[in-house]
């Protein structure tokens, strides 16, 4: 039986696809206490019950990007704040090697803001 998380992924066509569930897998990998649901449509990965980031491919380019909820804490130039107060995106580019380390560096120094309390999970 297919789970309603994956439905998204495979409705997408190559090479977001494999993009995007490659994201996933690094995304959940960083820490057991990740989960993954969907909200407003999107891939949706939460830190004990707390929305962490969302996967999304862009609406004019269809390239993928990470939207980290609490990017306004997340200080790298590679991370585009446009009119946002809160979050950041990381746009990712299918046809290239993904930045797996920096994608970890960022996705860690996140989870450390829900880590150390200054997100405050459940």
């Amino acid at each position: 039986m297919i789970r309603e998380t994956d439905l998204y992924y495979l409705k997408k066509e190559e090479p977001n696809k494999s993009c995007l569930i490659t994201l996933r897998k690094i995304i959940i990998r960083q820490d057991d206490n990740i989960s993954e649901t969907r909200k407003w449509g999107m891939p949706c990965f939460c830190y004990k019950e707390k929305v962490l980031c969302y996967l999304w491919t862009d609406k004019k380019t269809d390239e993928p990007y990470l939207l980290m909820v609490e990017g306004k804490y997340l200080k790298y130039i590679e991370l585009e704040e446009g009119g946002r107060s809160r979050m950041k995106i990381l746009r990712v580019n299918p046809n290239k090697d993904l930045p797996i380390h920096f994608i970890k560096l960022v996705l860690n120094e996140a989870l450390d803001l829900y880590r150390n309390g200054t997100i405050k999970t459940k």
